[in-house]
């Protein structure tokens, strides 16, 4: 699958427009929007895992009783999706990765003295039951990225987003993960309330050469790469009544509000802000032998410097109904790019903008667009 890229004129507009406008000086919209945009109230600090290679397949049965699981480290235990803004979570959650040339292993261990689950069909919502789910951005542009949900039955959801839900991006429910084996184990019994359980675990294996399609040039992994991927766990509050597990409702009939629990916080409610998403390096050791040290990717404060500048275009825009080239109005101070020796430069046109920055490689720039795709081009 390729990169959609822009129509012919909407690129020359982004390449010509709004070049020649005087400083500070922004295109106007007639239709000025009055919508929110998040802000993420956390630093940046997404965490990173290193994922080692098996020397054989993972039997896919949720049972983490292979000697390769044995040598491969656990993740951090989840936090609220808010990070330290929130309370840690009452009950652990944590994962495992390895791999090898057909696939991604994925193994989860997640407390629960209730388990429970009701949906049986593939591809609803599953997280209307408590559930495991897992985003994977390949490329890490925050575009084309995949997204699987599943819950203690082992029924699940695949589906693809073209870009994140706050740029107009459509999720792809057609989209499916073609080979993909997944199971549950239950440590203790499931829609049982008479009894306390401890836990379940799962195991997915997700084919490579289908979460290669996003990934760059198309390419499956190869060791030192580097892919955007986060786990998320979805926990409602619940009550017995009748003997079955009932979702807490407010005085109108409407479910309380979930509780959130991830590996890499966002610092907003909202999973679908792949910039915020963990760090996975794929090493080319085999696990509980060599190590491998995972590095920050140079370019990320390149990119994470642009993708402020699309929080405050986006806020701004909402604001105001136009973009802006001025840094001022953006309420951005001009020190921040004291390293990058030239300010940014900032295109815009009535709906879109292009802004670029230098990369750390020499003779290359990084770019954001209004939808918040990012690339780097060379000069």
């Amino acid at each position: 699958m390729k990169k959609i890229s822009l129509p012919l004129l909407m690129l020359s507009l982004l390449l010509f427009s709004g070049c020649n406008h005087p400083k500070g000086k922004a295109v106007e919209n007639k239709v000025p929007k009055k919508k929110s945009f998040f802000e993420l109230k956390i630093p940046f600090a997404p965490r990173h895992y290193v994922c080692y290679r098996t020397p054989q397949k993972i039997k896919v049965d949720g049972i983490l009783d292979e000697q390769e699981w044995g040598e491969a480290l656990w993740t951090e235990y989840f936090t609220d999706i808010e990070g330290s803004l929130k309370p840690a979570p009452r009950y652990h959650t944590r994962v495992k990765m390895l791999w090898d040339d057909d696939n991604l292993y994925i193994a989860a261990e997640l407390e629960e003295p209730d388990i429970w689950a009701t949906l049986h069909q593939r591809d609803t919502v599953i997280f209307y039951d408590n559930d495991f789910e897992v985003f994977i951005d390949p490329d890490g542009d925050t575009h084309q990225y995949y997204e699987y949900e599943m819950n203690a039955f082992g029924t699940w959801w695949d589906l693809m987003l073209i870009k994140p839900y706050r740029d107009g991006g459509p999720p792809v429910n057609g989209w499916d993960i073609r080979g993909l084996q997944t199971a549950t184990h239950i440590y203790g019994t499931i829609n049982h309330p008479g009894d306390k359980d401890e836990k379940w675990t799962l195991e997915i294996a997700m084919p490579l050469n289908i979460l290669r399609e996003c990934a760059p040039k198309q390419n499956p992994p190869v060791p030192g790469d580097i892919w955007r991927i986060d786990f998320s766990r979805v926990e409602w509050d619940t009550d017995v009544r009748g003997g079955k597990y009932v979702v807490r409702k407010d005085a109108d009939g409407k479910r309380l509000p979930e509780n959130n629990w991830v590996w890499s916080p966002q610092g907003i409610i909202n999973m679908h802000a792949p910039e915020t998403w963990g760090f996975l390096l794929f090493s080319g050791n085999v696990a509980g032998t060599a190590q491998t040290a995972f590095e920050m990717p140079a370019d990320q404060q390149v990119k994470w410097t642009l993708r402020n500048l699309y929080y405050k275009e986006k806020r701004y825009f909402n604001k105001t109904g136009r973009f802006t080239t001025s840094l001022e109005e953006l309420q951005v101070n001009p020190a921040v790019f004291d390293s990058y020796k030239k300010l940014p430069e900032i295109q815009i046109t009535d709906h879109l903008y292009e802004i670029t920055l230098p990369g750390r490689e020499e003779n290359t720039l990084w770019h954001i667009r209004q939808d918040g795709l990012t690339w780097k081009t060379e000069n």
